[in-house]
């Protein structure tokens, strides 16, 4: 009896992970001229489901994270060219109305200034408003309020309705270049290919999938995040540290006589805990986010009870509007709280071929789908920036040593 043959798809780019990060890079690989195949049983059901959308740079300025830090600004500033470049009459809630960075108490006063004095130190943009400015801006704002700041640069984008934009935009092209290959294979990913099957150091050259099939590819993009580590296949030695971060976020509408509720992204800190509150063009608002380690998937009480208590504080209005949807997702945390994106070094000291990988993007995943998805395309015409040699996915795996990154530090 003759064994059976898996049935094999055949594409130049396959790309694990349909979240707004994978969607993007997938678009910009095929704007590049690939073809390309998104693997994801559920793609844009995760963190990218929950996420508010934030492309907050200054604001999430963190002590320490001076590579981060330029990442981010990077990324920022080609969001505007990475939403123009998708066909006319997608909706895509890209917003560049500024955010107010609010404090509640004194404490949350002297917290606030002391982050812009290191915004300032790193050249960033911050202007320091009175109560009254702030307030002539969003009459919404509350009584309780210490102190206000304006950032110009920090600006939003809607991730449900960009990642349906993507898959939106990726199905278009591919009709209209005729390729054969599918642009979406709703099926889990469970191990890599290589040309050796016994050295998973040589060149990957595919995708097995959860019913048997395969999916040979040119070049493989692992970005599906928290399942990045249980795929087969991954290089012997790479040492990939994520995990779960999980965070509680809200969905409210806000009744017509209370619109405006805010026209900026309102980010604060109360009583120490950050909170922000994002309008949306339909008359919704997100507010969010709480970050918890219990590896408790579902909503947590308290978590919403925290968000709802400290948003009012910001605007009070917020106790009066509907509350639609409660939801909880898991990011992808690093030990550093930066991404894993690069290629991979093999056991000679040279980047496998035909595998990146695109992982670990944690509070930054909307904000850095931009520059990963512009990095990504360089890497697939075999251009490196070393400007981003930092954020290498091999970093944390000591028997791994990439030659021509020898002497550079992180």
């Amino acid at each position: 009896m003759s064994a059976v043959v898996p049935e094999i798809l055949t594409t130049e780019v396959a790309v694990i992970g349909g979240g707004i990060i994978g969607l993007g890079i997938a678009w910009e690989a095929q704007r590049a001229g690939h073809t390309v195949t998104v693997i994801d049983p559920a793609p844009a059901t995760g963190a990218t489901f929950a996420a508010a959308g934030m492309l907050a740079p200054v604001s999430e300025l963190h002590y320490q994270e001076d590579a981060l830090l330029q990442l981010t600004l990077a990324s920022a500033a080609r969001w505007p060219e990475f939403v123009g470049s998708l066909p006319d009459g997608l909706p895509t809630g890209f917003n560049t109305s500024p955010t107010l960075v609010l404090g509640g108490d004194p404490a949350d006063r002297q917290a606030l200034s002391d982050l812009r004095d290191v915004q300032l130190l790193h050249g960033l943009d911050v202007s320091q408003l009175s109560i009254r400015e702030a307030r002539a801006l969003e009459p919404m704002i509350g009584p309780q309020i210490s102190c206000a700041y304006k950032v110009e640069a920090d600006h939003q984008v809607d991730p449900r309705a960009m990642a349906a934009a993507l898959r939106a935009a990726l199905v278009a092209s591919a009709r209209v270049r005729g390729t054969s290959a599918a642009s979406f294979i709703e099926q889990s990913a469970t191990s890599l290919l290589h040309e050796d099957p016994n050295d998973t150091h040589s060149r990957v050259t595919g995708v097995l999938l959860a019913d048997g099939r395969e999916v040979h590819a040119r070049e493989v993009i692992v970005a599906n995040a928290l399942g990045t580590p249980a795929l087969a296949g991954l290089p012997d030695g790479l040492n990939l540290p994520i995990r779960p971060v999980y965070g509680d976020i809200l969905r409210l509408r806000v009744p017509e006589q209370l619109r405006p509720l805010t026209t900026a992204t309102i980010r604060g800190m109360v009583r120490g805990l950050p909170v922000y509150i994002v309008p949306r063009e339909d008359g919704t608002v997100v507010i969010g986010a709480t970050s918890r380690e219990d590896h408790n998937a579902g909503v947590s009480a308290g978590g919403v009870h925290q968000l709802l208590r400290d948003a009012q504080v910001l605007l009070p209005a917020v106790a009066e509007l509907e509350l639609l949807e409660c939801t909880a997702r898991a990011r992808p945390g690093t030990p550093d709280n930066a991404p894993l994106l690069g290629r991979v070094a093999g056991a000679d000291g040279k980047d496998i071929p035909g595998l990146i990988i695109a992982t670990g993007f944690f509070r930054h995943g909307v904000l850095l789908t931009a520059i990963a998805a512009n990095i990504v395309r360089q890497l697939l015409g075999n251009i490196t920036d070393l400007a981003w040699e930092d954020f290498r996915p091999d970093r944390f795996s000591p028997t791994l040593h990439p030659a021509h990154t020898a002497g550079h530090t992180t």
